[in-house]
């Protein structure tokens, strides 16, 4: 990048782009009258700047003065009509960007959808798929595990009202398939095909969403009406070879090629996507425009060889001319959309990796930013939805960095000695990080600290697998040995892309929370363009440098013994430790060095494992899940993570079913045994002995419900420490549990029951009164946990009072006298 090129950037097309773009934006969530002003206003300033006496006036330049001439005279000079042209070509784009807007806003208003949505009404509508189907992410609702789904966007194009009689309309909706027997068929659909299907309308869920409703149709097989396009035919067929070459593969190679080649993303699983969202790769997930620029650098070559004689790339060596080379490419992007589908995500891909690819061939990234300007513009134009989609600003963005930032970073690394090609890599990843991750935290309200790391160790791995997913899906229509072939090399740098996801994903800095929001955002802004300006400032102080590049490295690794020094948490001898799991129980009994008995697991993977690794525990000898209500089990996958599990040890019944079998199902893939608790049952690990009070033996609980079959279990550890841990007895099952025991006394620490809830029995905690009451619940949580009332009795019976949702995890140490629970806070 040399000066003359940065002094020559064309920028005129970038506030047509931006115009458009706000307009379009606007347009979507105001009333069409608002739009229709809006529009008329736009138009009425284009004209008047576009007609020159007008534009004249309204531009207020002074006439040049001619040589010779007296006071006042002279010409007017040029540069008023290009200044005026200017301003009227961005109003006129924005009234396009408004007035397309408009019109697709319209279809979320008019006809009979939107008002059965208001009525929450059922009908029977005709309507056509145009996505593919995909399941919902598998989450957790209180204590049930909500069901996973199949949705898909469709238009609805004909509804049969109560009286028979079928209305014509065209409305975009959501389209909702709860879980069964022909959920497969529903996975099947293709884009362009057309349904009958007998719905339960309602509204959308944000009022932003592009749909007119929310159609929630019926269990059992889709009717299908009219089949799929041949255009959508031929990529569901293309697709499913690639799915079936690359099934023998490893199971992180065999979801994630797919993805990396054509953006199907139906095999990978929650535990996976999640790894791509804490490391910032879930760009490689989607359709992106990076994976047409690799392909069509095959044509052409290293950066900056595209324009001269002895030319790089395949183009050359199978004798195509600079012509043929552009068909050849033009083909390329045009497979490219056929196979992907040619929905707008799609078309901003190609469109994107146009720009990028042009950008790299001739070595001219900044006289490229018009090509850029014009992409948003047109793909805004087309479909106006894109304004408001957070994936299409942060492609925009990262494509905008890798054109206008990157190339001067690249060459400040050069001069201080980087090689050439990481020099490129590096800032490229810096760029893009340094521009989208303000935008990441608006939305997500945390910031990933090994993005850059991970993003670069990726990088080395994206290209061939790319080159040799494509050469796999061709392959398959007609060669299927050979399309296995090249799946099976694909599969070894796919493989290694979702090992840099999990690695980086398992480090315990790997996310930093930050205040969501456009504050959130823009204060980041703020920060990274204090850090970019530091950087210059300091740039021949290499120490300091290192120094921050290696506080950088500890935050992310966060040793046990820094952390422990650093925030106090866990304390040192900690005996028992309550993690912050939100709405659900998740508790730790340390059983020696690494070692640790978990009862319940929470509600969420993620956050049980990260509080196990906060612990140092890697052993865990016994997992007791106190009965199977999602809040307590859902969180299993984490404890088992990485982690060497003696057994899993549940109560005697098995309700809810599904979540019951959900237990089994993953501890059997795991291959850890599980075990029924049994009433009296005592058991050993390191320093602990517990004994097993509840369930009793026989038919069931006093009411046979899933919070009274809680194990419940009394538990000694070292100095004598008793804790008695209550799972989620209701009251009747708290005084049977009394009764039955009466020997039970005081202890020192009582896990109190249900989070806390209103539903308390007072004889029990006034025979155990505890020194120690601790609750755990989420923040902010529906049910109103912990209650006022409780937490007040177990205040006035003498005990202190600790809570998750105020005061983070919670670990106790000590004995007798000095027994101190110890806050991790928030």
């Amino acid at each position: 990048m040399n000066r003359g090129e940065r002094e020559t950037a064309d920028l005129r097309l970038v506030p047509p782009a931006l115009a458009a773009w706000a307009a379009a934006a606007v347009a979507l969530g105001v009333a069409g009258w608002w739009t229709v002003a809006g529009v008329g206003l736009c138009l009425a300033g284009a004209a008047a700047l576009l007609t020159p006496p007008v534009a004249w006036r309204l531009t207020g330049r002074p006439r040049d003065p001619v040589p010779g001439g007296g006071a006042g005279e002279g010409v007017r000079s040029p540069g008023w009509r290009l200044r005026a042209t200017a301003w009227g070509g961005v109003l006129l784009c924005a009234a396009a960007g408004a007035a397309s807007a408009g019109l697709h806003a319209a279809d979320l208003r008019r006809g009979p959808v939107p008002v059965l949505a208001q009525e929450y009404g059922r009908a029977w509508a005709e309507v056509t798929v145009t996505s593919d189907p995909r399941l919902t992410r598998p989450r957790v609702s209180g204590r049930a595990m909500v069901p996973v789904s199949v949705v898909m966007d469709a238009e609805v194009v004909r509804v049969e009202r109560a009286d028979g009689a079928a209305v014509r309309t065209r409305a975009p909706v959501l389209l909702i398939v709860p879980p069964g027997e022909g959920r497969d068929a529903w996975l099947g659909l293709l884009p362009s095909t057309r349904l009958r299907v007998g719905a339960r309308f309602a509204p959308p869920r944000e009022p932003g969403d592009p749909y007119a409703a929310v159609l929630k149709a019926g269990s059992g097989p889709p009717r299908v009406v009219g089949g799929p396009s041949a255009l959508q035919r031929t990529a569901g067929d293309l697709r499913a070879g690639l799915r079936a070459a690359t099934d023998g593969l490893a199971p992180d190679a065999r979801a994630l090629l797919p993805g990396l080649v054509v953006g199907d993303t139906s095999r990978i699983g929650t535990g996976l996507r999640d790894a791509f969202e804490a490391t910032d790769l879930t760009h490689l997930l989607a359709v992106s425009g990076s994976n047409l620029s690799i392909v069509l650098l095959l044509l052409v070559g290293r950066p900056g060889r595209a324009r001269q004689v002895e030319r790089g790339g395949l183009a050359p060596r199978i004798g195509l001319s600079l012509r043929g080379t552009a068909l050849a490419g033009a083909g390329l992007t045009l497979a490219f959309v056929v196979v992907c589908r040619p929905d707008p995500s799609v078309l901003r891909a190609a469109a994107c990796g146009l720009v990028a690819l042009l950008a790299v061939a001739t070595g001219r990234r900044r006289s490229l930013i018009p090509a850029l300007a014009a992409v948003v513009l047109l793909l805004v134009l087309y479909d106006p939805w894109l304004a408001r989609s957070y994936g299409f600003l942060l492609s925009v963005l990262a494509t905008g960095a890798l054109l206008v930032v990157a190339p001067g970073w690249s060459e400040a690394l050069r001069r201080r000695g980087v090689p050439g090609r990481l020099a490129e890599a590096l800032a490229a990843a810096l760029a893009a990080q340094a521009v989208t991750a303000p935008v990441v935290v608006v939305f997500a309200g945390r910031m990933s600290l090994v993005a850059i790391p991970a993003n670069l160790f990726a990088e080395l791995a994206v290209a061939p697998a790319t080159v040799f997913g494509f050469a796999a899906l061709a392959l398959a229509p007609v060669w299927a040995a050979g399309a296995a072939g090249a799946a099976w090399v694909a599969g070894w740098p796919a493989g290694w892309i979702a090992g840099v996801a999990r690695a980086g994903a398992e480090l315990p800095g790997a996310e930093l929370a930050w205040p969501g929001g456009w504050w959130g955002g823009a204060a980041l802004a703020l920060v990274t363009g204090a850090v970019v300006a530091g950087v210059r400032r300091v740039r021949h102080r290499r120490r300091l440098v290192v120094g921050v590049a290696l506080v950088l490295l500890l935050v992310v690794v966060r040793p046990v013994p820094l952390v422990r020094w650093v925030t106090g948490w866990p304390p040192p001898g900690w005996l028992f430790a309550m993690c912050q799991v939100g709405q659900g129980d998740a508790l730790v009994l340390s059983a020696g060095e690494g070692a640790g008995v978990v009862v319940d697991a929470g509600p969420d993977p993620a956050a049980v494992d990260r509080c196990l690794r906060e612990l140092a525990v890697t052993r865990v000898p016994l997992l007791v899940l106190t009965h199977f209500h999602a809040d307590h089990v859902a969180g299993l996958p984490g404890v088992l993570r990485g982690r060497e599990v003696g057994a899993v040890q549940v109560t005697g019944l098995d309700e809810p079913p599904g979540q019951a079998e959900f237990v089994r199902r993953v501890a059997g893939a795991a291959g850890v045994p599980v075990v029924r608790a049994q009433p009296g049952e005592r058991r050993r690990a390191g320093a602990l002995e517990w004994r097993v009070l509840w369930p009793p033996a026989g038919p069931g609980p006093p009411d046979g419900g899933p919070n009274d079959a809680s194990v419940t279990l009394l538990v000694r550890g070292p100095g004598g420490v008793s804790l008695l841990l209550l799972g989620d007895l209701e009251p009747p099952a708290q005084r049977a549990l009394w009764r039955a025991h009466p020997e039970l006394g005081a202890v020192d620490v009582l896990k109190v029951a249900h989070h806390g809830s209103a539903h308390q029995d007072p004889g029990l905690t006034a025979a155990v009164r505890p020194r120690l009451a601790l609750v755990s619940a989420g923040r902010e949580n529906p049910y109103g946990h912990p209650h006022p009332r409780t937490l007040e009795a177990l205040r006035a019976g003498g005990a202190r009072v600790l809570r998750t949702d105020r005061d983070g995890a919670i670990a106790v140490a000590g004995a007798g006298e000095e027994l101190v629970a110890v806050a991790r806070g928030w």
